[in-house]
């Protein structure tokens, strides 16, 4: 039995229905300038963020905490007080080193608020003789994707020389560009000169300790302008390993052979002595960190550092094993997966219910405004400074099933209209009419559920992103 119902043509959904050139324009544009603008897209694990945290580390060797607390901290803490931007300190005096936290105030210029710090701290001068140069740095999201571990029962030394050339390796991959060793001993070279020595030659250990700074200076010379461009000059007399020092003149004198450093001392590479070891499986290890830079992809990091893994791998000494205890790009596809998966089922439940139950053209039409909404999305992303990441990757799957519910009421409403006699055009303004309001604030609601976790504040808002995922492929500890 068919019902009359006056529908009027008024409105953007009735111009939209009527000016089927328009939609059409529209369609596509969304549909190409979606997958174009996907190309551009910044995908990463988790979205790049600065944590608002200025961290200041200070190593005092061989002092107590009561020390440190006296000549580090409480230096520190006073100079930076009165720091605009900062909202709170922490410190923390250890055996032999320092640890300050500053946090910043909610929305203040972190890079400024940083160069005040570091320059307040640069103005002390009453830090002990032993004490080594603050560490001042401002703490930010790592975009790590792949942690190897290199391990085995090897000197630390050796260990250490061949976790370089692993990263070399690495690096020598196009897919890779940042591969950073972390829970390592900060290197030094060790000079011991005998008594005897000092005596046979006259030599103090100061004097000596001068003549080597004199002799590994790496200083900018200026530039010298000629008619064929400028010529930099540059005095590049530094040294980094220990037979390069060994090589450096103590004695020289006007007759005869120069002493060199390695003649009188014993000139070795090692470590720093802060009691800070790693292990893996029992057995002393190295951390190599794999990083995403730029547009790179996780995806693609992982693949390139996996094909470089395959050629390393064979060349590494017998007894030394290298393993990957955390590949974040595996988190980052199982979550790409199910979002298309879901995306895939949504698309055939829709069609395939909506074709069985109403009708195949309609069907289609209802259907094709899904993949439309979600590339049209994907138009504007790029501009809004937004990435593909975990985030919103979970926030596309929440709205998928906002659209396949909202795609099947607009769908059976059209159809029931069309029951009832409607022609076409009317029983498509008016359907589409009828659930608007309805569908608009179903969407709203969902947008107040989430939308106080953008007004959290400070350090807290911004680490609920961060998320822990993955498992260890090995018992992997630090000890400081």
């Amino acid at each position: 039995m068919s019902k009359t119902v006056k529908v009027s043509h008024r409105g953007p959904i009735a111009w939209m229905t009527k000016n089927s050139v328009a939609a059409n324009i529209l369609m596509w544009i969304c549909l190409l300038g979606g997958v174009f603008g996907f190309l551009f897209i910044k995908k990463e694990v988790f979205p790049e963020f600065e944590l608002d945290v200025v961290n200041i580390a200070v190593s005092y060797p061989g002092a107590s905490p009561e020390d440190v607390e006296q000549g580090i901290v409480l230096s520190i803490e006073e100079a930076i007080n009165d720091v605009e931007g900062i909202e709170k300190i922490s410190s923390t005096s250890n055996e032999g080193s320092a640890s300050i936290v500053a946090e910043l105030e909610e929305g203040e210029d972190s890079q400024q608020v940083y160069q005040n710090i570091k320059q307040e701290i640069d103005r002390i001068r009453t830090f002990p003789v032993d004490a080594e140069e603050p560490t001042v740095q401002l703490a930010v999201r790592q975009r790590n994707v792949v942690t190897l571990v290199l391990y085995g029962n090897t000197t630390e030394l050796a260990l250490r020389n061949l976790a370089e050339e692993v990263r070399d390796g690495l690096l020598s991959s196009p897919g890779v560009s940042k591969v950073s060793l972390n829970d390592v001993r900060p290197m030094e070279i060790h000079i011991e000169v005998p008594q005897a020595k000092l005596n046979a030659y006259g030599l103090s250990l100061q004097g000596i300790a001068d003549n080597i700074r004199r002799e590994v200076l790496e200083v900018s010379g200026g530039s010298i302008t000629t008619q064929n461009g400028d010529i930099l000059l540059r005095v590049a007399e530094r040294r980094d390993f220990a037979k390069q020092f060994a090589q450096l003149p103590i004695v020289s004198p006007r007759t005869g052979t120069p002493v060199l450093l390695g003649d009188i001392a014993s000139v070795k590479d090692g470590f720093q002595d802060v009691d800070k070891y790693a292990t893996f499986n029992g057995m002393p290890s190295v951390e190599l960190q794999v990083d995403r830079t730029g547009n790179q992809t996780p995806l693609g990091v992982s693949e390139s550092t996996m094909a470089a893994l395959e050629q390393i791998r064979p060349t590494l000494p017998p007894g030394l094993e290298l393993a990957v205890v955390q590949d974040r790009s595996d988190v980052y596809k199982q979550r790409l997966d199910l979002l298309m998966k879901n995306a895939i089922m949504g698309l055939v439940l829709v069609m395939l219910l909506l074709t069985i139950f109403l009708d195949l053209k309609l069907a289609f039409w209802v259907t094709m405004g899904i993949p439309i909404s979600f590339l049209g999305a994907m138009l504007f992303i790029p501009a809004m400074g937004v990435s593909f990441n975990m985030i919103s990757m979970f926030a596309f799957i929440i709205a998928l099933g906002i659209v396949v519910d909202d795609a099947i009421v607009a769908g059976e409403n059209i159809y029931e209209y069309r029951e009832q006699g409607m022609g076409f055009l009317d029983a498509s303004i008016q359907g589409a009419r009828d659930v608007a309001m309805p569908i608009t604030f179903s969407i709203l609601t969902n947008i107040a559920a989430f939308a106080p976790l953008l007004i959290v504040p400070g350090l807290v808002g911004k680490n609920l992103v961060r998320h822990s995922s993955g498992g260890l492929h090995g018992v992997y500890r630090v000890f400081v």
